[in-house]
């Protein structure tokens, strides 16, 4: 049976608070609402490594961010497509950081995702991978990543 349109409306905006959910919780370090925007069973390909279980994820962010005092993430330009209980979405990401030391750095890049339903119904995260397009200081002098 086909999804009614107001239903698919739904299932977009819960993806996009997903998504929000997830930028939000690393700005405010609350590791317990980040890890939750996971599957259990979710892959996440970030800066050259892929992890694999929620556990493995949350331990991967953890050694990510403890070398930080501040990130902010916005994710934009959403574009989701969703299909029954999966779903695929692409964003834009900016991605502001003060490491431990103070120094400032500027990740920009796109998340490529993939969603699932999962049996609470709530929406998570089954694999994100980054593609990174700018890492370095915030001012752009540093050369784009390498395509």
């Amino acid at each position: 049976m086909s999804r009614s349109v107001s239903d698919r409306v739904a299932d977009e905006l819960a993806i996009r608070n997903l998504v929000a959910r997830y930028c939000h919780s690393i700005a405010e370090r609350d590791f317990e609402t980040w890890a939750s925007s996971w599957a259990e069973d979710g892959e996440w390909h970030v800066l050259g490594q892929t992890v694999r279980g929620r556990a493995e994820i949350l331990a991967r962010y953890r050694a990510l961010t403890g070398a930080t005092r501040l990130v902010i993430q916005v994710a934009s330009d959403g574009v989701i497509e969703v299909d029954g209980d999966m779903a695929s979405g692409r964003w834009q990401m900016t991605e502001t950081i003060q490491t431990q030391d103070g120094r400032a750095a500027l990740n920009l890049g796109r998340y490529l995702d993939r969603y699932r339903r999962d049996a609470d119904g709530a929406w998570r995260f089954t694999r994100r991978e980054f593609q990174t397009r700018y890492l370095g200081p915030p001012d752009l002098s540093a050369p784009p990543a390498p395509r």
